[in-house]
């Protein structure tokens, strides 16, 4: 387990998968300055953020945990299908706004 939030491994998972920081922040209903205190391990995520952060980067919830940092809790079973409805909801968010970024991009 990582003492402090290892930017690095999250960054290389990110490149990965061709996702940038903006869209793990959308995907997990954090704002830029939030994500950016995490990544400065000047802010503890939520068990739901694990867990949204796991399915965008294709990992397990627990080795996300690992790598955020020795008090970062690893997603369990509570919330039930409510917080499943909000991690897709969640993910949809950051899907449409990777492909306005991407329709940006695109000429004409």
């Amino acid at each position: 387990m990582a003492l402090f939030f290892d930017a690095a491994w999250f960054d290389a998972r990110l490149g990965e998968r061709g996702l940038s920081r903006a869209v793990l922040a959308a995907a997990a209903s954090l704002s830029a300055e939030d994500l950016a205190l995490v990544f400065k391990d000047q802010r503890e995520l939520s068990a739901g953020e694990v867990a949204v952060f796991a399915e965008l980067l294709g990992a397990e919830a627990a080795e996300v945990a690992a790598h955020a940092g020795v008090s970062t809790p690893v997603p369990g079973t509570e919330g039930g299908a409510a917080a499943r409805i909000a991690a897709l909801e969640r993910r949809v968010a950051a899907l449409e706004a990777e492909v306005a970024r991407l329709s940006r991009l695109s000429p004409g």
